[in-house]
């Protein structure tokens, strides 16, 4: 009993879901209480400041991420010292340059930034993006190496202390969301504490770092980082062209968080898996191997497919009480955002590994590419969703409104309009599905020129998936 239990632990995939899902546990009771403890306005000024740091995130970081997980894949001592310093170095020069950057716009925009949503993210954003350097740092590093288990605690540190501090303001504090803010400065101070100290971020190999190491990661970052872009663009797009309606605004943006939210909760083994296939990938495209690299590409596209068909099932099912344990009474309205998100959701695992194998075999550029298709779907059906369809439902509400007898007329606006915005927000959420069949035929063109591959072939995969699974319980 003792031995199997050991192996489970020690297991990479077991060490990853458990990385995604017990932080995601502390991350979903986190955001149910700070959804709980601010005003609607005031929530959806948390959510654009941790978005749009997220977004920026995603731009640092993106240079140096893929590269690094894929190169120390294949790379000795020696090699690993000089590109984790690379790493680092890259990342204090993009994080130097986006910091001058917002504080630019917030010197020459001042006014206007002080009037908008993204106020709390002008402010805080400079001071967030150094004090989080190190802990980015050693997640890149850590998934690279496969060390699943110190990212655990890195990450229990990072969103389990925040959730505690917001535990404890719900039920005593009850501060404002300025503390709010600086609890979660402070949380991200510790973390990146703790990844220095035992040199988890790579600090000590600043000194290793080489031309040739800064040229293969550069080389390779300058799609990756578009492709990173373009990902976190495809669902924050959604959040900032909410956020920048006049008609929405903090909202809007607070009514679609609470079904993107429940959407992000359920593709946790999702990106568990991601994590651990894409380094297994890259080691076998390095090594020549294109059998092993189409066999897990197979395995993990099919395995997820039909892992996620019975939780989508049950989740558009009960999506309106879900979205009540989430966010209260006042966003059970959101609920047919949220089964509209289901049905992306049975598209999401083979959109997701279509993506890997094509970083994974260095092919970053087509990766790219298929990102920036899905990209410019995503932002041009938003806009014309959140701008044009509204403008289509106030007049339909005005119309309306003509054949009804005045005393009803306060009534009948308030529901046409919440009804207006609940059906504009379903709108962006139909555009999450058409943008990713985009991305799951582009990506395919791509990768089908190199390898081969078939859809019918990721089903069989998944039984294969699955079969394997049981098989190595049993044995």
């Amino acid at each position: 009993m003792n031995n199997v239990l050991a192996k489970i632990l020690k297991n990479k995939n077991f060490l990853s879901l458990a990385n995604n899902g017990l932080v995601a546990v502390f991350g979903f009771f986190g955001f149910l209480l700070i959804v709980r403890s601010l005003s609607t306005n005031e929530f959806g000024e948390w959510v654009l400041l941790i978005t749009t740091a997220n977004f920026l995130d995603m731009l640092r970081f993106g240079i140096t991420r893929t590269a690094i997980v894929r190169f120390l894949a294949g790379a000795d001592e020696k090699e690993a010292g000089q590109l984790i310093g690379s790493n680092y170095v890259i990342n204090i020069f993009s994080t130097l340059i986006l910091v001058l950057i917002v504080l630019a716009v917030r010197y020459f925009f001042y006014d206007t930034v002080s009037a908008s949503g993204f106020v709390l993210f002008f402010k805080w954003f400079p001071l967030l993006a150094f004090i989080n350097l190190p802990f980015n740092n050693a997640q890149s590093v850590l998934q690279a190496k496969m060390r699943f288990d110190f990212m655990l605690i890195l990450r229990i540190i990072n969103v389990g202390g925040f959730m505690l501090f917001l535990l404890v303001n719900f039920f005593f504090l009850h501060v404002s969301l300025t503390i709010i803010v600086y609890a979660y400065l402070l949380t991200n101070i510790l973390t990146s504490i703790v990844a220095m100290l035992p040199n988890w971020d790579g600090i000590r190999y600043i000194a290793k770092a080489t031309k040739a190491s800064n040229k293969m990661i550069l080389d390779f970052g300058k799609y990756s980082t578009g492709t990173l872009i373009g990902s976190n663009l495809l669902k924050s797009a959604d959040t900032f062209i909410i956020g920048l309606s006049p008609f929405l605004g903090t909202a809007g943006v607070a009514l679609y968080s609470i079904p993107l939210k429940l959407t992000e909760i359920i593709e946790i083994p999702l990106r568990s898996f991601a994590m651990t296939a894409f380094p297994g990938m890259s080691k076998a495209s390095i090594e020549g191997n294109k059998d092993l690299v189409k066999h897990i590409f197979y395995t993990n596209a099919g395995g997820m497919t039909l892992l996620m068909v019975p939780v989508m099932i049950f989740s558009f099912i009960f999506a309106k009480e879900l979205v009540y344990i989430l966010g209260g009474a006042g966003y059970e309205s959101t609920a047919g955002i949220f089964r509209i998100f289901c049905i992306y959701g049975l598209l999401l695992p083979l959109d997701r590994f279509i993506g890997v194998a094509l970083d994974s075999v260095n092919l970053p550029k087509f990766n790219f590419l298929k990102v920036i298709y899905m990209a410019v779907a995503n932002i041009v059906g938003d806009t014309l969703v959140v701008f044009a369809f509204y403008y289509v439902a106030v007049a339909t509400s005005i119309l309306t409104l003509i054949s009804f007898p005045l005393n009803n007329l306060h009534l009948l606006a308030k529901i046409t309009h919440n009804f207006s915005v609940i059906t504009v927000l379903e709108g962006v959420a139909v555009v999450t599905i058409l943008f990713t069949l985009i991305g799951i035929f582009v990506g395919y063109h791509y990768l089908n020129k190199s390898f081969d591959i078939h859809f019918r072939k990721v089903f069989q995969g998944g039984i294969l998936f699955f079969s394997e699974s049981i098989f190595r319980k049993k044995s």
